[in-house]
């Protein structure tokens, strides 16, 4: 080198910001799709979070099953002279617990379909 020319200089290229990965690389589906640990832990979070949505609808479940009995004993403990409690345990059962069954359901239904959209969003990147 010459002491007239001044040093070579580097030049340092990368991807351009602002530019987006091409579709079908999104890390999280890389991570999941090649099974390494992280891939588990997304895989892992998404099922702990449906097990907690299934246990709080099936503890709800078993509180509104549970207290059947207690209802269903409550014409005799009210002295109640009916002869057969029929018509009051499918009053009960028809517009008391199944409604409220079928909320349960459809609050879970709700739910689950919600933990595996935000999975969903998650794997593609979005």
């Amino acid at each position: 080198m010459s002491a007239e020319q001044p040093p070579r200089r580097e030049v340092v290229t990368g991807v351009p910001r602002g530019t987006r990965r091409p579709p079908g690389h999104a890390p999280a589906r890389f991570e999941i799709s090649e099974q390494t640990t992280l891939g588990a832990t997304y895989v892992r979070s998404l099922m702990r979070s449906q097990l907690r949505a299934a246990l709080y609808a099936l503890g709800a479940l078993g509180m509104l099953v549970g207290t059947l009995p207690l209802l269903f004993a409550l014409p005799a403990a009210l002295g109640g002279s009916l002869d057969s409690p029929a018509p009051f345990v499918w009053a009960a059962l028809g517009f008391g617990v199944y409604p409220v069954m079928w909320l349960i359901a459809r609050r879970y239904v709700r739910r689950a379909e919600r933990n595996e959209r935000d999975f969903t969003r998650l794997v593609e990147g979005r």
